[in-house]
């Protein structure tokens, strides 16, 4: 369990690909999601000639990298030297880190650090052999179930059953940005009471009010989309929180965490003792 207490929300900051290529901006988003109160970052890691075939790689695509797409998919991609400095920088920042891998390389890539917790993006749930590794490491877990049907979550949840490895669910929907019809949040109940687990839930629309709103309805982790610049070059961006969003969104997330309290009936707070005999003065003097 990475949270301290049960009404504590763990925090992603999803960098993804957002740093461009660039370690620089990577570093300087985890700090911001640090000062910001991010309780982790997350990064993605994939071997590009097994993730895509010949065809897409060699299609035409115009990026700050180049003309095709392989040289787009090759300039997003950080090298083991990149990884360490993300390591030791995050080490240094005390902020937990994790990347979501897109094949088995990229899974074993990741054993080179002591990560606290992986992630299955929401395509990877169809993968039966990686999710069989990634259960196999037994380290703590957060599956995406965007574009998913319930036979492929059944299937993945009795994988890490199976290998009894801690996992977490999350709640998403694979659109960018995702309109709020489309978010359909009494989902987080339905996946807490059929799967017998906790529920997060990582989102891709503007805003913050619906992640707010997914913690307010129990969501027990958030996973948000960080940039600096939305206008930033990137598929992602435009769906990703800038730091004074994310500010924002951690600030009300703390709010909701004090709120939730203990269930309580029947119990007077001790600051409520001298309203009640004001406001009730009038009372008690005609009993």
């Amino acid at each position: 369990m990475l949270g301290s207490n049960k009404n504590e929300v763990f925090t992603i900051g999803e960098i993804g690909i957002n740093h461009n290529g660039d370690i620089d901006i990577a570093k300087k988003l985890i700090m911001e999601a640090k000062q910001g109160g991010f309780k982790s970052v997350k990064f993605q890691k994939r071997t590009i000639e097994y993730v895509y075939s010949k065809e897409e790689l060699d299609a035409l695509r115009e990026s700050p990298w180049g003309t095709t797409n392989r040289e787009q998919k090759e300039g997003l991609e950080f090298s083991k030297s990149e990884y360490d400095q993300i390591n030791e920088y995050c080490n240094e920042k005390e902020i937990l880190w994790s990347a979501s891998a897109w094949d088995i390389k990229s899974l074993e890539f990741l054993d080179n650090y002591k990560l606290k917790f992986h992630k299955i993006a929401s395509p990877m749930i169809i993968d039966k052999d990686f999710l069989k590794e990634v259960a196999s490491r037994k380290i703590y877990t957060f599956i995406s179930t965007g574009m998913s049907n319930k036979e492929e979550i059944d299937y993945a949840v009795n994988i890490f059953r199976k290998n009894n490895c801690p996992f977490e669910l999350m709640h998403c929907v694979s659109i960018y940005p995702l309109d709020p019809e489309k978010v359909n949040l009494s989902t987080i109940e339905e996946l807490k009471k059929t799967y017998d687990c906790k529920v997060g839930y990582s989102g891709h629309e503007n805003g913050i009010a619906i992640s707010i709103a997914a913690v307010a309805m129990g969501a027990t982790s958030i996973e948000r989309h960080i940039t600096l610049d939305r206008t930033m070059y990137g598929s992602d961006q435009s769906a990703s929180l800038e730091p004074v969003g994310f500010r924002n969104l951690i600030g009300s997330i703390k709010k909701i965490e004090l709120a939730f309290g203990s269930p309580k009936v029947g119990v007077i707070d001790e600051k409520e003792i001298p309203i009640a005999n004001k406001l009730r003065s009038h009372i008690y003097r005609n009993m």
